[in-house]
């Protein structure tokens, strides 16, 4: 998984819960709300340096649980496989009620 701020939000939504919490929410005031280092050390009273090193060892520690478990991988593996048979469904059913509660169905679970 890439370092994308996506890939990073979704590591942190599926294993948040497992770091500490100054860990956690430096991750999310950096990754969710935008906030720059400096400004998270400010909030904190801590140095930038110091905020770096917490988010730095928390991405660490999310990428190795998503290495051992996997988890966000299948669920972006499931997603797309969801999407990918919505849309060959929706080509092959007839626009009709049934239909559209079927494809909104598969929808709910993308």
């Amino acid at each position: 998984m890439d370092a994308s701020p996506l890939d990073r939000s979704l590591l942190l939504d599926f294993y948040g819960e497992l770091l500490t919490e100054k860990q956690r929410s430096a991750c999310e005031l950096h990754w969710n709300e935008d906030l720059s280092l400096a400004e998270i050390a400010e909030q904190s009273g801590i140095t930038r340096q110091a905020v770096g090193d917490v988010v730095r060892r928390a991405e660490e520690t999310l990428r190795g649980y998503e290495a051992r478990t996997g988890l966000v991988r299948r669920f972006l593996e499931r997603r797309e496989a969801i999407a990918a048979i919505r849309a060959e469904l929706a080509g092959l059913l007839p626009a009709d009620e049934r239909s559209r509660d079927i494809l909104a169905r598969l929808e709910e679970l993308m």
